[in-house]
């Protein structure tokens, strides 16, 4: 992968994207992780006077919050930081508690976590005339790894057409910190969770199996199901045909 040419390509994407739009700019959720990491020195380049970070604490570990502070000082992006760890609390308060499984209702309220970040960015964006910029990659959209109308409810998402390794690919020539490339990939929706784990396979054995097909029987079957699994977050809404 030509990183500089992709670099390019990316950031004269976003800029059309935008000013198609009638915008005036790009917000981004900053978490401290790679994708957001590497979508944010991108914004940066395409809207130099008009991009905004917001770092959006719900829970979260100090690491990623450190971590967005640093990217937003090393690429100049301004940020806002947006605490909703009580609008989370009340927000559980008040809903009601069905779980007949346990892991159903932990999926829920982590599911919470990201759709409050996407009302809080569409608030922001809605006032300031920007667009909302996702940080969703190929690899995750593939299997359905992301939060239907939570980290999926963006207006563009300039990472889609490029795998996880892409990524990690093009953060290096950004000169994205290594302590953010080399960390374990987290959404941050509990405590120690990694991307990795939740799903039962490495990004780079999915990154192979996206390109070549090949994998392990078992792993194939795995990730086939998550793909028919996610099949509606990756469409809108079927229309019924009367």
């Amino acid at each position: 992968m030509d990183t500089e040419q992709i670099t390019r390509k990316l950031v004269a994407w976003i800029k059309e994207k935008v000013q198609t739009a009638g915008c005036r700019g790009v917000v981004l959720g900053l978490s401290g992780g790679l994708d957001s990491s590497v979508l944010g020195a991108l914004c940066q380049r395409a809207f130099t006077q008009n991009t905004l970070g917001v770092i959006m604490p719900c829970h979260s570990t100090d690491d990623d919050k450190a971590h967005a502070g640093i990217v937003a000082s090393r690429f100049n992006i301004p940020t806002v930081e947006v605490p909703l760890d009580g609008a989370f609390d009340a927000m559980i308060q008040i809903l009601p508690d069905y779980q007949p499984d346990p892991a159903h209702g932990n999926l829920a309220r982590a599911n919470l976590k990201a759709r409050l970040r996407m009302v809080t960015l569409y608030c922001i964006a809605n006032q300031l005339k920007y667009m909302v910029a996702g940080s969703g990659n190929r690899s995750e959209l593939t299997v359905g790894y992301f939060t239907k109308y939570g980290d999926s409810g963006v207006d563009i998402l300039p990472l889609g057409n490029l795998l996880k390794g892409e990524v990690k690919d093009l953060a290096r020539y950004l000169e994205i910190p290594e302590e953010i490339i080399d960390k374990p990939p987290s959404a941050g929706l509990w405590d120690g969770q990694t991307d990795e784990t939740e799903m039962g396979f490495s990004y780079e054995a999915l990154d192979r199996y996206i390109l070549t097909g090949d994998a392990p029987e078992e792993l194939k079957r795995k990730i086939e199901a998550m793909k028919a699994a996610a099949y509606h977050k990756r469409n809108i809404p079927p229309i019924a045909d009367i």
